[in-house]
């Protein structure tokens, strides 16, 4: 595997809780409440020298309100946003966009979500690492492709967190 350069996570039901959200009349999340251990996960890896993105099929005010309440906002290099970029994934250029816009080849990045058909398949079609965060059954939990199968799947930021550690270890 190549130096994992770049940590690419969707939002809803991977970094916030998705039934917890508050949104305005346009649909807009105001606020929301993380998983538990997220903050201290995403904040970790960035001390660790790690460079962070969100590419999410949301809406604009949706991240920036939620990533602000949290205090995260800043710790993202780059933003690949559905309706900002008008489409949604698995198109493979919500992964590009950020892959290019910090000049990181697929191979060098892993993109963690929550759904196997928008997350998993479309990082992977990209030659992406992949982590599926399984925290609940909101989405299909089987693969129905060979594309939908994570690299890795973790239950808890915890999970996350040791795995992360054991992915920076050099191979011999």
């Amino acid at each position: 595997m190549n130096p994992i350069k770049l940590w690419c996570f969707d939002l809803g039901d991977t970094i916030m809780q998705e039934e917890t959200e508050v949104k305005d009349d346009c649909a807009t999340t105001l606020e929301a409440q993380l998983f538990p251990g997220m903050k201290d996960a995403l904040q970790k890896l960035k001390q660790r020298g790690c460079t962070l993105a969100l590419v999410a099929d949301t809406r604009p005010g949706t991240y920036r309100n939620v990533l602000t309440q949290h205090g995260l906002y800043d710790l993202f290099s780059a933003f690949a946003i559905s309706e900002e970029l008008q489409t949604s994934k698995p198109d493979r250029r919500m992964f590009e966009h950020v892959l290019q816009q910090l000049r990181v080849k697929p191979q060098e990045a892993v993109m963690c979500g929550n759904n196997l058909e928008r997350d998993i398949a479309g990082a992977k079609a990209l030659g992406m690492t992949t982590v599926w965060f399984h925290w609940n059954e909101r989405y299909a939990t089987l693969p129905a492709t060979e594309l939908e199968v994570a690299d890795f799947t973790v239950h808890s930021a915890q999970e996350f967190l040791e795995l992360e550690q054991r992915l920076r270890q050099p191979t011999d």
